[in-house]
C-alpha cells in the first residue's frame, strides 16, 4: 500500500523546468521536484542564483542543472527549452514561476504603459510562449503538466493593484482554455494561487500591523510558508492528479490577505 502511494508522487524519469527558481517558490518548487525524483532545469534571471540551487539540489543526491533565463526574451525562452532537451531528452513538467508586480504599489495614476506591458508581458505571455514550447514534447514523451503561479490578487480586490491582479486572473482563464487545448494531447495545466507566504517580496512590505490584519482574516492563524505552495505544485505535477486540469488551487490558510499588501 505505501509503495502504491509514493508511486503516485514519483516524478522519476521526469523532466521539470522551473522559471523563477532561484529564491522563493520557485526554489521551493525546484527543491520538491527533485526530491519526487525529477530531473530540473532550475532557470532564473540570475545565473548565480540559479547555479546556488541547482548544487543544492545536487548535493543532497537529486539532478538540477542551472541556466540563465530572462522570460522578456524570447530567444531565451527558445534557448532555455532547447538546452532541456539537449541536457535531458524531453520536458514533462513545466511550472512558470516567474513573476512580477503587485504590492499595493500600483498608482493607476502613475504607472505608465511600459509598466503594463512589462507585467502583462512576464506573467501571461512568457507562460504562454513557454506552453508553446514545451507541450509537444511533452505529448511525445506521453506525460505533460504544466503548473502557473498565480495569486491570490487574481480573485480579490485591492487598491493600486489592478494591472498585476488583472493579469494574474488572465492566467487563470488561460489555463482554463489550455486545458482544453491540451488535454487531448495528454498534457493537463493547472495554476496554484499563492496567499500571502513568506518570501522576500512579502517581507519587504509585511510589518507586524500587516501580519496581524492579515491573520484575522486567516482560518490558520498563520501566514503561509514556500513548503506550502511547494507542495501544491507537487500535487499538479505528480501522477497523482492525473485527472486534474484546467483549475487554480487557493492555498491561503482558508482565508483572504489583502490590506493593500501583495500576496505573493
Amino acid at each position: 500500500m505505501k509503495d502504491d502511494i509514493a508511486k503516485l508522487f514519483d516524478l522519476a524519469g521526469k523532466v521539470a523546468v522551473v522559471t523563477g527558481g532561484g529564491d522563493g517558490i520557485g526554489k521551493g518548487c525546484a527543491e520538491i521536484l527533485a526530491a519526487a525524483g525529477a530531473s530540473v532545469m532550475v532557470s532564473d534571471l540570475s545565473a548565480e542564483k540559479a547555479r546556488v540551487v541547482a548544487d543544492g539540489i545536487v548535493a543532497l543526491g537529486g539532478d538540477a542543472t542551472p541556466i540563465a533565463c530572462n522570460v522578456l526574451d524570447d530567444g531565451d525562452l527558445v534557448n532555455l527549452v532547447n538546452n532541456t532537451v539537449e541536457t535531458y531528452g524531453t520536458v514533462n513538467v513545466l511550472v512558470n514561476n516567474a513573476g512580477v508586480g503587485g504590492g499595493g504599489r500600483e498608482d493607476p495614476f502613475k504607472i505608465d504603459r511600459q509598466y503594463v506591458e512589462r507585467i502583462y508581458n512576464i506573467n501571461v505571455i512568457a507562460p504562454w510562449r513557454l506552453c508553446q514550447l514545451v507541450v509537444p514534447y511533452m505529448a511525445k514523451s506521453g506525460y505533460g503538466s504544466v503548473v502557473n503561479i498565480t495569486s491570490m490578487s487574481s480573485v480579490n480586490k485591492e487598491p493600486d493593484m489592478g494591472v498585476y491582479a488583472s493579469s494574474k486572473a488572465a492566467l487563470n482563464h488561460l489555463a482554463a482554455n489550455l486545458a482544453y487545448d491540451f488535454g487531448p494531447m495528454g498534457v493537463r495545466v493547472n495554476n496554484v494561487g499563492p496567499g500571502a507566504t513568506r518570501t522576500h517580496a512579502l517581507e519587504s512590505v509585511l510589518t507586524p500591523w500587516l501580519q496581524e490584519a492579515m491573520l484575522a482574516h486567516t482560518p490558520l492563524k498563520r501566514i503561509g510558508e514556500v513548503s506550502d505552495i511547494a507542495g501544491a505544485v507537487l500535487y499538479f505535477a505528480a501522477p497523482v492528479s492525473a485527472w486534474v486540469s484546467g483549475q487554480t488551487l487557493f492555498v491561503n490558510g482558508g482565508g483572504v490577505q489583502t490590506m493593500g499588501a501583495g500576496t505573493r
